[in-house]
């Protein structure tokens, strides 16, 4: 299983990016892939997710109704539609799966914990100026 994600950037508050996560390695429609962030200093914290079989899609509270999470099954690629961003959103972003077994005892859990994912990218940067 092998992730890479692009996108991040330095923006205005305001401003949008849009990350990309190309999967390979493995059968991508039968993997959730998840967005998680980690600030300087604090936890890191669970995003976003979409289960690719059927579309199914998570947000934290603090993202609702700015990002979106979206997959482009032909290249593998899941993408975080991050609009009105905010200086606290400012964090690394890392993206990461688990197969299809494992998202059916996941699917049901009030947020995303880190300790459920077991395949992770490198993250990318996502710095927001006030």
């Amino acid at each position: 299983v092998q992730l890479v994600e692009s996108g991040g950037g330095l923006v205005q508050a305001g401003g949008s990016l849009r990350l990309s996560c190309v999967a390979s390695g493995f059968r991508f429609d039968d993997y959730a892939i998840a967005w998680f962030r980690q600030a300087p200093g604090k936890a890191r914290e669970g995003v976003s997710s979409i289960y690719i079989s059927d579309g199914r899609t998570y947000y934290a509270d603090s993202v609702k109704g700015r990002f979106t999470i979206s997959s482009d099954n032909a290249k593998n690629t899941v993408y975080l539609q991050m609009n009105s961003l905010k200086p606290e959103d400012t964090a690394d972003y890392y993206c990461a799966a688990v197969d299809g077994s494992k998202w059916y005892l996941l699917r049901f859990k009030a947020r995303l914990d880190q300790a459920d994912w077991g395949s992770w990218g490198q993250g990318t940067q996502v710095t927001v100026s006030s």
